[in-house]
C-alpha cells in the first residue's frame, strides 16, 4: 500500500508539472487522497480514491469564452470553436500552404471583426516572412473578407527577436481585438517559454492570439489548439441549373485538428463563402449536388407560353415538327408579319 500511494504522489507531481509546462493555469489541482494503511483494497472500495481531478482554466466556460468557426461539427470537436482567450496556433507544413494559411486567418479575423466594435487586428511579422509571402491586398480584403483596410494594421519586424517583443507587448493590450504572428520555419528562439509567455497575456488579456506557422514542422508548444492548414480543391462554381462546368468555385480549405485538450484528431474540408462571410463544410461534390436540388425542388424555368407543362431540363432531347411543314399554330399574325417584314433598325 505505501508503493501505491507513492505512485500516485509521483503522478500527481508530473501531471503538476505538465500543467505548468502548457501554461494552463489550473482553478483547482488536488491530489488523491490516499488510502489509509490497513485499508481493504478491494473491488468494493471506492474508485473516488484513485482520481485525480484536474480543472484547467475556469470550472465552466462562459457562453462567449469560444470564437465559433460556424462549422457545427467542427465546433462540436473543438468545445465550441477557438479560445478567445488563448494562444491558437494555425500550421503550414509546406510553403505552398502560406497562401491557404493566411487565407484563413483571414476569415477568422473577418469573424472576429463582426464582434470587435470597431477594435483593429494587429498583424506581426518579420522582414523575412512579409518578402516570402507578401501583404493582403486591400482591395481584396473588403471584397472578400468585408475587412476595411484600417481595421487590419500591420507591424514589420527586421529580426525573430523584435517581432516577439511586439507581439508580446501587443497581446497584452485590450485596444486590438485580436493579435496574429506569423513566423516562418521553426526558428530556435520561438521556444516552449516564449509559447507560454503569449498564451499568458492572451489570457490576462482576454484576447485571442493566433499563431500562423509557415513551412514549419510540429514541435511543443503551449498553444491549447493547433489546426494545420492546406489548400483544398476547388470545386465547380455552383448556379441554379447546377455546376457550371470549367469554373473555379469559392476558396476551399482542409483543417486538421493536430492538437486539443477537447478534441480527438479529426479533418474538414471548409469553403468560404466571400458573400456572407461565414464557412461551409464541405462533404464531397456529390453531396453539393444532392443539397442543392433538395433545396430547389420546383423548377427553376418559367413555364412555356400557352402550355400547362414545364420546360424540358437542360441537355434533354425535344421533338421537333418535320421542316417544311408547319403547323396552323405556328404561323405568325398578321400583325407580327407586319413588324417582321418592317425596316430594321440601324446599327
Amino acid at each position: 500500500m505505501a508503493m501505491n500511494a507513492v505512485a500516485r504522489e509521483t503522478v500527481f507531481a508530473l501531471r503538476r508539472q505538465i500543467a505548468k509546462i502548457e501554461g494552463t493555469l489550473p482553478e483547482r489541482l488536488q491530489a488523491p487522497v490516499a488510502a489509509p494503511l490497513g485499508a481493504d483494497a478491494s473491488a468494493d472500495a471506492p474508485s473516488n480514491a484513485d482520481l485525480t481531478i484536474v480543472r484547467r482554466g475556469k470550472a465552466a466556460a462562459l457562453p462567449d469564452a469560444f470564437l465559433p468557426i460556424g462549422v457545427e461539427r467542427l465546433d462540436a470537436a473543438l468545445s465550441g470553436g477557438l479560445p478567445k482567450a488563448a494562444l491558437s496556433e494555425i500550421h503550414g507544413l509546406e510553403t505552398r500552404d502560406a497562401g491557404a494559411v493566411a487565407g484563413f486567418a483571414l476569415s477568422l479575423t473577418s469573424l472576429i471583426l463582426k464582434q470587435a466594435q470597431g477594435l483593429p487586428v494587429l498583424w506581426i511579422g518579420t522582414t523575412e516572412i512579409f518578402r516570402e509571402a507578401g501583404f493582403p491586398y486591400a482591395r481584396g480584403l473588403h471584397a472578400s473578407f468585408g475587412i476595411e483596410p484600417g481595421q487590419l494594421l500591420f507591424s514589420e519586424a527586421p529580426r525573430l527577436l523584435d517581432a516577439l517583443w511586439v507581439a508580446e507587448e501587443a497581446a497584452r493590450m485590450t485596444a486590438l481585438a485580436a493579435v496574429i504572428l506569423e513566423i516562418r520555419g521553426n526558428p530556435q528562439r520561438l521556444d516552449l517559454t516564449a509559447t507560454r509567455r503569449l498564451h499568458a497575456r492572451a489570457i490576462s488579456a482576454g484576447r485571442p492570439v493566433f499563431l500562423l506557422r509557415q513551412a514549419a514542422e510540429p514541435e511543443p508548444t503551449a498553444a491549447p489548439v493547433r489546426l494545420i492548414v492546406s489548400s483544398a480543391p476547388a470545386v465547380p462554381r455552383a448556379t441554379v441549373a447546377g455546376p457550371l462546368a470549367g469554373s473555379i468555385g469559392r476558396p476551399a480549405f482542409t483543417i486538421t485538428i493536430g492538437k486539443s485538450r477537447t478534441a480527438l484528431p479529426g479533418q474538414f474540408t471548409l469553403e468560404w463563402n466571400p458573400d456572407e462571410r461565414v464557412f461551409d463544410e464541405r462533404w464531397g461534390e456529390e453531396r453539393r449536388v444532392r443539397q442543392h436540388r433538395t433545396e430547389n425542388p420546383v423548377p427553376v424555368v418559367s413555364l412555356s407560353r400557352g402550355r400547362k407543362d414545364p420546360a424540358a431540363a437542360s441537355g434533354a432531347v425535344l421533338a421537333f415538327p418535320p421542316v417544311g411543314s408547319p403547323t396552323t399554330r405556328d404561323q405568325p399574325s398578321p400583325g407580327e408579319r407586319a413588324a417582321h417584314l418592317g425596316p430594321r433598325r440601324a446599327g
